[in-house]
């Protein structure tokens, strides 16, 4: 799906793998930017147990076009449903999605644990540091992600390395629950809610990586 914002930005989002979602300016080929990350994204899906289905996907293919919102614009990110995952899963494809999810989860986990703890400056010398990324993006999911699926837990989960993963174990139940019961996450479809989360996970995962200086004298 291409999501296209009013002035600034275009999201090619490959929705049957959460999380391969990438933006670029209007006018710029955005599907070789998402090709770009193929290979990124490989590695997520090995993780999850669907890596020789990754591989065996083919090539791009435009499916649907729809306009965008002002996240699109601002953020580059996704802000709509692609017309599938407004349509019922089955349990095998709800645990694929899952599946996908949780190797989300432990990609951003992974890559925060062994990138430097100062991270390359933007052009202006901005950029949030690594403690501060791991509190957005964890913090992110906490706030506004999870009580979609009915999770509330506390701030302090994110201080806590067990409470966080008991917090993931919940979002996994919420989601097969909500499944289970054909409900929309809130306002948002299931199968939407799955990619933003693994998509969120994924984007700062990459990033840390593009900005680590572990092998920089």
């Amino acid at each position: 799906m291409l999501e296209q914002g009013k002035k600034r930005r275009v999201v090619a989002v490959a929705f049957e793998w959460p999380g391969w979602d990438r933006s670029s300016k209007i006018g710029t080929d955005v599907l070789a930017v998402l090709e770009s990350y193929r290979p990124r994204y490989a590695k997520v899906a090995e993780l999850a147990g669907y890596g020789s289905e990754f591989r065996a996907a083919g090539d791009l293919e435009v499916s649907e076009r729809v306009d965008g919102i002002g996240m699109t614009d601002y953020y580059g990110v996704s802000g709509r449903a692609a017309t599938p995952e407004t349509e019922p899963m089955t349990d095998a494809e709800c645990e694929r999605k899952v599946a996908l999810l949780q190797a989300a989860w432990s990609t951003f986990d992974d890559t925060a644990d062994r990138v430097s703890r100062e991270l390359r400056k933007g052009p202006r010398g901005g950029g949030r540091s690594r403690e501060e990324i791991i509190r957005h993006v964890n913090g992110a999911e906490i706030d506004e992600f999870a009580p979609k699926v009915g999770v509330k837990v506390p701030e302090e989960t994110l201080a806590d390395p067990k409470a966080l993963r008991a917090y993931r174990k919940a979002v996994v139940t919420g989601i097969r629950d909500h499944h289970a019961r054909g409900e929309l996450a809130r306002s948002w479809a299931l199968q939407f809610l799955i990619r933003r989360l693994a998509w969120h996970m994924l984007d700062h995962a990459w990033e840390l990586e593009d900005r680590d200086l572990t092998n920089e004298s």
